[in-house]
């Protein structure tokens, strides 16, 4: 055997195993590691029109479960857990209960139900929600655990006699949102809340008396590239994929959550799956 050939194959092995090591790390991090490791936000927000009743409301927002793909009962009991310890006055889910099929439904009541907020636990249903026909199963499961889900309607919140409004949209992908019968009777004094699972549907809605929207649908890419973002983002969270922002030429604020699970691929990479908590305050 040539010497020669026999060090380039230990050369090739050795350069052929070491970057196989360099991709199962990352794959193995964002398999196993990042997608349950969940960031706590917190955010603090002022309101001129927020009633003072409502300064110092503790709100905790989460998003895209995905039961069934790679997400059960265990880590949503985990997440339960993780949003009762921040004593939220008020919960909100906004959409993607399900992934594609509604098998886990049943059993996650139980521990949806756990959810405590002498406010209300309110909802809307995101895209995923209608696969395989199972919308019908994810509403009763969301009001079976003592959720509000809010489709095209709104709901008043009171607090010392004083009140402000929740209202929600059906999603805008597989469902027919509707801001103007959600809102119907709201007025510009009024504080609105407004839980929409696509976070560019806020471009339909600036012109409308909402102060805060509330969306998820993005995961934030799932997976980012440092110092390039997201590489892919879906429709309707093409606009606005992650955070706080402020809607140009409006006073509409919208912030977009991550999201818990995952969906097509079980992988999270520079992407934590994120609760919220708001702690919204008036002037």
């Amino acid at each position: 055997m040539n010497p020669q050939s026999s060090i380039t194959r230990r050369t090739f092995l050795k350069g052929a195993l070491g970057l196989a090591a360099l991709t199962a790390l990352p794959l193995g991090y964002s398999y196993m590691g990042e997608r349950f490791w969940y960031e706590v936000k917190e955010i603090s927000l002022t309101f001129p029109h927020l009633p003072p009743a409502f300064s110092g409301l503790r709100l905790v927002q989460f998003s895209d479960v995905h039961l069934g793909h790679y997400f059960g009962q265990q880590e949503l009991l985990e997440v339960v857990e993780k949003i009762n310890n921040l004593n939220p006055d008020m919960i909100c889910f906004t959409g993607d209960l399900v992934d594609q099929d509604g098998s886990e439904l049943q059993a996650a009541i139980p521990i949806l139900t756990e959810l405590q907020a002498p406010l209300g636990k309110w909802a809307v249903l995101g895209n995923h929600d209608y696969y395989g026909e199972e919308v019908n199963q994810v509403i009763e499961t969301l009001e079976n655990a003592g959720f509000h889900v809010l489709n095209n309607t709104s709901n008043q919140i009171t607090r010392n006699d004083q009140s402000i409004r929740v209202a929600g949209v059906d999603d805008s992908l597989k469902g027919n949102p509707d801001i103007s019968k959600a809102i119907k009777g709201t007025t510009k004094e009024e504080f609105v809340l407004l839980l929409s699972h696509t976070p560019d549907y806020a471009d339909q809605c600036k012109n409308y008396p909402v102060a805060l929207q509330l969306s998820g649908h993005s995961h934030g890419g799932q997976i980012r590239v440092p110092f390039y973002g997201s590489l892919v983002t879906p429709p309707g969270a093409k606009k606005y994929i992650d955070g706080l922002i402020q809607i140009k030429d409006s006073n509409l604020l919208l912030y977009v959550n991550r999201g818990i699970g995952t969906t097509i691929l079980p992988l999270r990479f520079s992407c934590r799956p994120e609760i919220t908590l708001f702690t919204l305050h008036s002037i």
